[in-house]
């Protein structure tokens, strides 16, 4: 048993090594290094918390102002196509004095008019019509190229365009040349 009041028995050898008194001397420095180790990890976690929270709360503002942005685009999209509907367009282009066009005309590529141009009136037309050709034996959609062209050749520095119905030659736009 130990006696009370004395130092505990050290074996020989390890007495040698260790000076009397000198134990609780030397662990100081090692519990001070443990502790300032233990209080600087701590402090360090507490900042890397703080830092990761404020980027949440950074993320979570940015959320909702990305869902505030997205209604907004939502409502401004549903707006254009308000106005991008047929009958609005419609409902302006009157408002502006426009009237539904006539039945078209298709100037083909050897110069010649299919359908009949009419002059448009305001009245309602119905487009499902479809054009006539205006040269008796020409067909919808035949090859130009195949269908010999009765005009004659122009002369040099004249129009080869046919004058269009109602317009007189005078009135004929010069031709021009794009590009050159």
């Amino acid at each position: 048993m130990k006696a009370r009041g004395r130092p505990p028995r050290r074996p020989g050898r390890l007495a040698a090594l260790l000076p009397a008194g000198a134990g609780t001397a030397a662990r100081t420095p090692f519990v001070l290094l443990i502790v300032v180790l233990l209080g600087s990890g701590l402090i360090t976690l507490l900042l890397l918390n703080s830092a990761l929270n404020q980027g949440s709360f950074e993320l979570s503002r940015l959320e909702k102002k990305t869902d505030d942005l997205t209604d907004e685009q939502q409502a401004l999209q549903q707006e254009v196509d308000g106005y991008s509907a047929p009958d609005a367009l419609e409902k302006r282009a009157r408002k502006l004095g426009m009237v539904p066009g006539g039945n078209p005309a298709f100037l083909m590529p050897d110069g010649t008019v299919r359908g009949k141009p009419s002059v448009a009136t305001g009245e309602e037309t119905a487009l499902s019509a479809p054009a006539e050709p205006s040269r008796p034996g020409l067909t919808p959609f035949a090859d130009p190229s195949a269908t010999p062209s009765p005009a004659a050749p122009a002369a040099p520095g004249t129009s080869a365009r046919p004058t269009p119905p109602g317009r007189a030659a005078a009135d004929a736009p010069a031709p021009t040349t794009h590009g050159r």
